[in-house]
């Protein structure tokens, strides 16, 4: 699943090609805080970063992403630890998304969401802030992890 890492990461830097730095920074810290369990930090980061990311197709898509971490972090930081359902990639978005599955293939749509979610807000701050890469890399793993969680249902087992 590195190689398919590496494709979408190159695939995604065509629609990301930057963002000013502290704008990339607040991507990655969405990203960092959310990872890191500091929920209500998580969702601060990702309302600042959606109010700094300009509108446009491409950024309709990064800023669906930091709503469902923003709302996934919301209800665990109050201890709702179901993901949330309530906000979704509409169908022009998912082609910015890593995993497209057929519907018979999801089993979990919130979790496939919020997946999907972290992943592309991973990259774009990986591809955007070169003043986070090497704390962004330190995750790499648990991305392709990730990933490798969906490789059956892709069709690439």
């Amino acid at each position: 699943m590195e190689k398919y890492l590496d494709t979408y990461i190159a695939r995604m830097r065509t629609h990301y090609p930057r963002f000013p730095a502290q704008t990339a920074h607040e991507i990655a810290s969405a990203f960092l805080a959310f990872k890191f369990g500091l929920y209500e930090n998580a969702v601060r980061e990702c309302a600042h970063a959606i109010s700094l990311v300009p509108d446009s197709p491409t950024n309709a898509a990064l800023k669906k992403a930091l709503a469902i971490v923003q709302a996934n972090a919301e209800d665990r930081n109050n201890s709702k630890v179901t993901p949330d359902l309530s906000i979704a990639f509409s169908g022009e978005e998912r082609m910015f998304v890593p995993i497209n599955l057929p519907a018979e293939k999801i089993e979990d749509p919130g979790t496939l969401e919020l997946d999907n979610a972290l992943i592309l807000i991973y990259v774009v701050a990986l591809i955007t802030s070169p003043d986070d890469e090497e704390m962004l890399e330190e995750h790499r793993r648990m991305i392709v992890r990730m990933l490798s969680d969906y490789k059956k249902a892709m069709g690439m087992e």
